[in-house]
């Protein structure tokens, strides 16, 4: 009989040492290079990529442009000071729309809306009202979310509206406040804040997570994702309403 022990030794030895040297190999990332291109008009179109996706382009600026109402007049953020005719349409678009979907899947209904100045990015320009109008004045993808609010919370709500002295849209609260920007008094759908009844608060997803130092959401007594961004909102409500007419009133005034 022969044996072969001693080339089996040599051969499993090798085996062991190429695997335990694979094992100990580290890589390590010695320089990253890289090469800036600059896109701009100067590069020239590829004519078939533009022949391919014209119909799709085309068919969706026909989609944006589509008359869906119309504006009786120009309305921009600047036009009051502590609301406006444009963030209260927005406000009113975020409660009526919102609650829909809101009160269809709770059985409650939204009681405040509370949106940021900063986010109105365009103004509603007098004319055709279309997509793209919503599309200009908010060209975020924020959604509505819904938190349940009750006791000190909406005092910090309240007193972050009024230490900014800015026109952030709202909706469902009333505030009055003095010369001196001293709260006189502040209502929910026009009566006595209940500080032990949980008011439902309904903002973008930005806000609920502390945008424009919005803290006052969190912690609450319950959060609703409703799945419905803002811009589709005022889309839909475009949809139904032939004119566009929203006013200055006295949701949030000095007395």
């Amino acid at each position: 009989m022969v044996h072969f022990t001693k080339p089996k030794l040599v051969f499993s030895a090798i085996i062991i040492v190429i695997l335990v040297s694979c094992k100990t190999q580290k890589l390590y990332l010695n320089t990253v290079e890289g090469q800036r291109l600059e896109i701009n008009n100067t590069i020239n179109a590829n004519p078939n990529i533009e022949a391919f996706i014209a119909p799709y382009r085309d068919r969706i600026e026909r989609d944006l442009d589509s008359v869906l109402a119309y504006a009786v007049d120009t309305y921009s953020k600047s036009d009051g000071e502590l609301n406006t005719a444009i963030g209260n349409l927005m406000a009113d678009i975020v409660l009526s729309e919102g609650n829909k979907i809101f009160n269809k899947r709770t059985g409650e209904n939204i009681d405040v809306v509370i949106l940021n100045y900063g986010g109105i990015r365009a103004e509603i320009p007098k004319g055709p009202v279309s997509a793209r109008t919503a599309y200009n004045v908010m060209p975020f993808e924020n959604e509505i979310v819904v938190a349940g609010l009750k006791g000190e919370k909406i005092n910090e709500a309240i007193n972050y509206l009024v230490s900014r002295k800015s026109a952030n849209p709202i909706a469902g609260l009333n505030i009055v406040v003095d010369k001196d920007y001293n709260l006189v008094s502040a209502k929910i759908n026009n009566k006595a804040i209940d500080y032990n009844k949980t008011y439902y608060f309904a903002t973008s997803d930005y806000l609920y997570n502390r945008g424009d130092n919005m803290t006052f959401f969190q912690p609450n007594e319950e959060l609703h994702e409703i799945n419905y961004k803002i811009r589709n909102a005022m889309i839909d409500y475009f949809k139904k309403t032939d004119t566009i007419n929203p006013v200055i009133d006295n949701r949030f005034i000095v007395k």
